[in-house]
């Protein structure tokens, strides 16, 4: 089995791909660039760090923005961080057009954002461990506690994600979608190879799903 790592010049593609060899020691890990190799490959993941405008650049220019739309059609796909921000319409950060894949809208946290109940004022970027309560079961929630603690670096949140889709939620000032999914897609906020031991479950049931 071959499992491509979306390279555009943005993602966290050592650690990712090295998480994936990890959990999956039977596999190819295919970190490429390659429209004919995203294609071929039996599972996409596409990881994003940065800021949006340039992922979405990069993407383009490498002609990748097709093949991603692809898999994200027909074969099992994982998004992280910006993976999961650039499947909607639009984002706030530079005011870009996302890939439409999934319906609704990625938003900045505001500047005055506050702990609702204690009242402090809370740093953006969002960065560090938080909880992830799951919304609705999945196959990649298999082994992993409701609640479990998961790392995060990010100053936008997709605001908009509808129901339907929503599969994680996480509190930062606001509640926010940290987790989506739709048929073979799931596509998750915080950076899974960073997450330790849930992380890296996470990873494992990506793996061996079979939407």
């Amino acid at each position: 089995m071959r499992i491509a790592v979306v390279d555009y010049g943005m993602g966290n593609l050592r650690s990712v791909s090295k998480a994936l060899e990890h959990v999956a020691p039977e596999a190819e890990v295919l970190v490429t660039d390659d429209a004919a190799a995203i294609r071929a490959a039996a599972r996409v993941v596409v990881p994003g760090q940065g800021a949006m405008p340039d992922c979405m650049r990069e993407l383009a220019a490498r002609g990748l923005v097709e093949p991603v739309i692809e898999a994200s059609r027909n074969k099992p796909f994982l998004g992280i961080c910006i993976g999961l921000q650039m499947l909607f319409d639009r984002s706030e950060e530079g005011d870009v057009r996302g890939l439409g894949v999934l319906a609704g809208a990625v938003r900045r946290f505001a500047e005055e954002l506050r702990d609702p109940d204690s009242g402090a004022r809370l740093k953006v970027p969002h960065m560090g461990w938080n909880e992830v309560s799951q919304t609705r079961p999945h196959a990649l929630w298999g082994g992993i506690a409701d609640g479990a603690r998961f790392y995060f670096v990010h100053s936008y949140f997709a605001d908009e994600a509808e129901a339907a889709v929503r599969s994680g939620r996480t509190r930062y000032g606001v509640a926010f979608t940290s987790a989506v999914a739709r048929d073979n897609i799931f596509a998750v906020q915080f950076h899974p190879e960073k997450s330790q031991a849930a992380g890296l479950q996470l990873l494992r049931n990506f793996v061996h799903w079979q939407p």
